[in-house]
């Protein structure tokens, strides 16, 4: 049988066989442990994370016994009167504009703000047929408010006093209910709208704003003088550790489909 000729020209590799050939080499390359290092790796995060809430936890339970104690008294005074205008304790530092912005950074911890925002995104959730997700948020943030007032009446700790407050508050100081609330639902969305995001940038600027948030909430309690620096600091580790805690169960229900991966699936 005669052999082909070297010189018979062989047909040219269109670009739509090519992806198909690299499609199988790719395929054939996957190794069995791929799927196992994948999986390590997500046993790490969830490991990560519950360390996290762990710390948050323990954090707060010692700022809550030496609270309790009255071992903070010194501490919570110092950076109050700090914020304040040495010739009129009444007066917080920084012009009157100033202030008035503060006021309006609170309101954003405001359980007025809240309820609108958590019912706002439950109704989007909801009519996005994410109706899963919907109701876990409005668990979350639902179960952390009734947490915060169960604390505030077991603590029965009384709200500052070494200086007027700019606003008027009438409930316990500790923890902070705004910092508790504003960290619960922030931390709760945003987790919720980063997971639905597939570029890792839009991932961290969205947890970014949500931590922003709650940090400035907090922060604006101390400066009108409303609530005292361990007061924000408890509500701050209490509101990430209920919002982690509420994220590791959305994971589970997501893995068994009770919770959708994706807005509107």
């Amino acid at each position: 049988m005669p052999r082909p000729s070297a010189n018979v020209a062989r047909k040219p590799i269109s670009k739509g066989d090519g992806a198909r050939l690299l499609a199988r080499i790719r395929s054939a390359g996957r190794r069995p442990w791929s799927r196992a290092v994948y999986l390590g790796r997500r046993e790490i995060g969830t490991l990560a994370t519950l360390l996290l809430f762990a710390a948050l936890t323990l954090t707060f339970g010692i700022v809550a016994n030496e609270m309790s104690a009255g071992n903070t008294r010194a501490f919570d005074n110092a950076v109050v009167m700090a914020l304040r205008s040495d010739a009129n304790p009444s007066d917080p530092l920084g012009p009157t504009w100033f202030e008035g912005a503060v006021r309006d950074i609170t309101s954003l911890g405001s359980n007025a703000v809240l309820i609108i925002l958590t019912l706002g995104t439950v109704g989007f959730l909801a009519l996005s047929g994410a109706r899963g997700a919907a109701l876990h948020v409005l668990a979350s943030v639902g179960t952390g408010a009734m947490l915060i007032q169960v604390l505030k009446e077991l603590f029965g700790r009384v709200r500052p006093d070494v200086v007027p407050q700019a606003v008027s508050e009438v409930t316990r100081s500790f923890p902070s209910g705004h910092a508790t609330l504003a960290a619960v639902t922030y931390l709760t969305l945003g987790a919720l709208v980063a997971r639905v995001q597939t570029k890792p940038a839009l991932k961290m600027y969205v947890l970014f704003v949500a931590i922003l948030l709650t940090l400035l909430v907090g922060v604006s309690r101390i400066y009108l003088g409303v609530h005292w620096p361990t007061d924000v600091l408890a509500g701050w580790c209490l509101g990430s550790a209920w919002a982690i805690a509420c994220w590791l169960v959305a994971v589970q229900l997501q893995r068994k489909g009770q919770i959708e991966k994706r807005i509107g699936a």
